[in-house]
């Protein structure tokens, strides 16, 4: 334990560069995930934040919990600034204006900003080539405006404006994978993390920033608000979304795949959907039904990693 603690003490640093004292609500699994990319990432970064639930709850004026350089831009552009920031800095050292320091440049934004309204700019940033890291916080709807449904909804989920009925049961497509999205424009790294296992999410962010090139981390963040949990269960249904294979854990680096929290034996997704008030008017057979597509995913996941399902 001794020798972990040490280990872990040189991978996560004390500093915070995304401090306490904003205004998420009591048990914000996104919250947790933006102060780990913070600690990751250090103080020599520029961030280019959509407008969201980190924005809101981090930006009230005259305060800021932000102790690096931060900069609020639309719903649809954080992707389009930060490669912008880039572009520009690039251009100033190449003129002898600035000295190369290595920053980097991160845009975030939560799942509507990434999946949604910003897919465009993302895209073609990613296109460009930018050496810049893109990291999207995924809490499966528009948390910050009331729980709106986005692409990044999972098929079942109640929302307001995906709402459970007689007819309908809440979502009825399926959740976007913006991380094969990510993989498809050949980018040097994509990567799945979630805060309910922090060293792996650190160590993600800090290789995603290493890299030359685009970098893409879409993090699971939980939301006990949209997702009608208990304040207290975010790291715990974080870990069940794993644990089912609802939502794997993996990286892959120049086209390889890797599974970096393998789950030899997947637990039912039942255990994940029943603790969650927004799957509460799920029926047997629409779990088996989502049981079904996790299974099959999970088994495409292994098979790219080329280990045995």
């Amino acid at each position: 334990m001794e020798q972990f603690n040490v280990y872990a003490s040189r991978l996560i640093t004390k500093k915070e560069h995304f401090t306490p004292g904003h205004r998420a609500c009591q048990g914000c699994a996104e919250a947790l995930a933006v102060r780990m990319v913070a600690k990751a990432l250090g103080k020599n970064v520029i961030v280019a934040s959509a407008t969201g639930c980190m924005e809101i709850i981090s930006s009230p004026l005259p305060f800021t919990n932000w102790k690096v350089p931060w900069i609020h831009v639309a719903f649809e552009n954080a992707a389009a600034v930060a490669s912008g920031a880039e572009a520009g800095t690039k251009a100033l050292i190449r003129k002898g204006k600035l000295v190369d320091k290595g920053t980097v440049f991160l845009g975030m934004g939560g799942d509507g900003a990434t999946s949604d309204i910003g897919l465009q700019a993302l895209s073609g940033a990613f296109e460009r080539g930018h050496n810049f890291l893109y990291v999207c916080y995924d809490n499966e709807a528009y948390m910050n405006t009331g729980i709106q449904r986005s692409s990044a909804t999972p098929f079942g989920a109640a929302t307001t404006t995906s709402p459970a009925g007689k007819q309908i049961p809440g979502q009825v497509t399926w959740k976007k994978n913006m991380p094969e999205i990510a993989v498809a424009h050949n980018i040097p790294y994509v990567a799945t993390a979630c805060s309910s296992y922090p060293f792996d999410l650190i160590q993600k962010v800090k290789k995603a920033a290493s890299i030359k090139g685009p970098a893409y981390v879409h993090i699971l963040s939980i939301c006990p608000t949209g997702w009608r949990i208990p304040a207290d269960k975010a790291i715990w249904i974080g870990r069940r979304a794993v644990e089912t294979g609802v939502f794997p854990l993996y990286e892959v680096e120049n086209g390889k795949y890797r599974i970096t929290v393998d789950v030899p034996e997947l637990r039912p997704v039942e255990d994940y959907l029943k603790p969650q008030g927004r799957f509460r008017h799920l029926t047997p057979e629409l779990i088996e039904k989502i049981q079904t597509r996790v299974t099959k995913e999970y088994n495409n996941l292994k098979t790219k990693t080329k280990l045995e399902t």
